[in-house]
């Protein structure tokens, strides 16, 4: 009888839970249980792990192999809990020593073949590995610079489970990520508009320049082809720059949906979101049924923009005036509660009237009582939170 544990971590909104991977071979029936409330595609592991092993040259043998993900009242999702399962497999088995990956948190999702697949949220984990006093982290390549970004903990690549084995029974030498230069990593943003191609609107330009350095909302109010979203568009290239605690900060929002960039994983641009007037409200703030961080999340530290305000949805704008006042936003499920950042600044623009020509009599086509009716689809608490430009 063998039995071994790995230790690697979920994802619980943005909240990283620690996960222990144990698993205990002894004689019996042969089969390959899993337990420790799964979903399904953790469930599924078991044939990627035992297949992923088979094709990379190590047998299994026919003996009762059960495998429990601790603490059983975490729901386990996703696939990054494969590399851990099939290390504390291997381990169990005595295919690598245990001493070798002591004080360690694995992670990564592997193909039938044995290729280590990338995984999401591994920036949040390696840094919460690094609190609680974790030295290494084994991830898959595709995520190491991802890992990199934070300083104080060893990031070690794996491209292979048989590249993994070979390294841990001293036969491969795998050289840690460099984690002290977290600027050649970094996502520039070069191709992003500036602020100084506007032409004329001088005052316009003004009045966003004071809004936006006092960390004000406003709405830009003006008919068709005046320059409204061309202006907003440019605001993120006359913030300051985020310090590398704040870039941190919003690429953890990133990395969590799976949306940094593998070669330059560190965000130090402020971020822009467009939002469409079709948008939901999960979609706005957050939440499904896994919460996951929405669009003003994927705003914070930079700008939300919402073109054709007056086209939004009256329910979805309101939703809006509790994350504007408290810059968090507040999920409750019956599983759990879920905060999520969204200290943004929000940029909005809207006709003036349905047709978008008022005050311009000679064009404008609208009656008095549709301009009202148009106007009134904005809620007055709602602009409370607004600077009129």
């Amino acid at each position: 009888m063998s039995f071994s544990t790995v230790m690697s971590a979920a994802i619980e909104g943005l909240h990283v839970e620690p996960v222990c991977v144990e698993a205990d071979i002894s004689n019996g029936l042969p089969v390959f249980h899993m337990v420790g409330y799964l979903s399904s595609e953790v469930k599924e592991a078991s044939e990627r792990v035992r297949t992923a092993i088979h094709n990379s040259g190590i047998l299994i043998p026919a003996k009762k192999i059960i495998i429990n993900l601790a603490p059983a009242t975490v729901r386990k999702r996703g696939a990054a809990f494969d590399l851990p399962i099939a290390l504390a497999l291997l381990s169990a088995l005595g295919e690598v020593p245990a001493e070798n990956f002591r004080n360690t948190v694995v992670i990564g999702e592997m193909s039938l073949d044995g290729r280590v697949r990338e995984v999401k949220g591994v920036l949040p984990i390696v840094g919460e590995a690094k609190k609680m006093g974790y030295d290494r982290c084994i991830l898959p390549k595709g995520n190491a610079l991802e890992g990199a970004l934070t300083e104080g903990i060893q990031i070690i690549g794996v491209e292979s489970l048989r590249q993994m084995v070979d390294y841990l029974r001293g036969e491969e030498k795998l050289f840690p990520e460099n984690n002290s230069e977290w600027e050649k990593y970094t996502n520039r943003h070069t191709d992003m508009v500036d602020f100084s191609d506007i032409q004329g609107q001088e005052s316009v330009k003004r009045a966003v320049e004071v809004a936006v350095s006092g960390g004000h909302n406003f709405l830009l109010i003006g008919p068709p082809g005046s320059g409204k979203s061309m202006i907003a568009r440019r605001i993120p290239t006359i913030l300051p720059l985020p310090a590398h605690a704040e870039s941190l900060e919003i690429t953890k929002i990133y990395s969590v949906l799976g949306l940094v960039d593998q070669k330059h994983p560190l965000i130090t641009g402020r971020p822009f979101r467009s939002v469409h007037h079709t948008v939901t409200k999960s979609a706005l703030i957050g939440g499904g049924v896994i919460p996951a961080p929405g669009e003003i999340s994927l705003a914070h530290g930079g700008v939300l923009f919402l073109d054709e305000l007056a086209e939004f949805k009256k329910s979805v704008l309101e939703v809006l005036r509790q994350p504007l006042e408290e810059r968090k936003i507040h999920i409750n499920r019956a599983h759990g509660s879920y905060v999520f950042p969204s200290n943004f600044i929000l940029a909005a623009a809207m006709n003036p009237c349905p047709c978008g020509n008022f005050p311009n009599f000679s064009k404008c086509s609208c009656t008095p009582w549709q301009i009202q009716q148009y106007l009134a689809r904005i809620s007055q608490p709602f602009l409370d939170n607004m600077d009129y430009i």
